[in-house]
């Protein structure tokens, strides 16, 4: 019996070898204005953003919280039930994307996603003042000339696909 709770113990053990621990993160509160959920309000204004990031350049307030929402869903959205199983390819198109634009700006990629959010909304508040720990001065200079971001395109379009099954989820009749 001890043999079998062992081998039991050893084979929940090797189970939680790949679970990914949620990284909690949250919006600023100025950033849901007029919106009561901030999920949908940072799909809604990702999505938008970089449908045309060519509208985006040199602006680098408004790229600077178009990512900083993008970080957020990227932290938020693989642990939320409400996109869990709308699409499972979310979470690893919000990780390419994730990878994409963090190397574009130099951040780390085992920087936590909280710290990176508040930057830069920190830097989209007040775009001429010097970004705050861990981004560096370089980060404004990137932001205001991002290259093309296809991959954090299409992770932003599947959010909001995601986010659009969510609110008006498809009723399947059996006949």
């Amino acid at each position: 019996m001890r043999i079998g709770g062992a081998l039991l113990a050893l084979t929940l053990l090797a189970g939680c070898a790949d679970y990914v621990a949620p990284d909690p993160v949250r919006l600023p509160r100025d950033s849901v204005e007029g919106a009561g959920d901030p999920t949908r309000a940072a799909v809604s204004r990702a999505s938008y953003a970089f449908a045309n990031q060519a509208a985006l350049a040199g602006r680098p307030a408004a790229m600077a919280r178009a990512i900083a929402d993008m970080e957020f869903l990227a932290a938020a959205l693989p642990f939320d039930p409400r996109y869990q199983q709308r699409d499972p390819l979310l979470p690893w198109q919000l990780a390419q994307g994730r990878a994409e634009w963090r190397a574009a700006l130099g951040i780390p990629a085992d920087q936590p996603a909280q710290p990176v959010i508040d930057s830069l909304y920190a830097m989209a508040r007040t775009p001429a003042a010097a970004p705050a720990a861990p981004l560096g001065p370089e980060v404004t200079g990137r932001l205001a000339d991002m290259p093309p971001l296809p991959q954090t395109g299409r992770a932003a379009a599947a959010a909001a696909r995601a986010e659009y099954d969510a609110q008006f989820p498809v009723v399947r009749r059996r006949w």
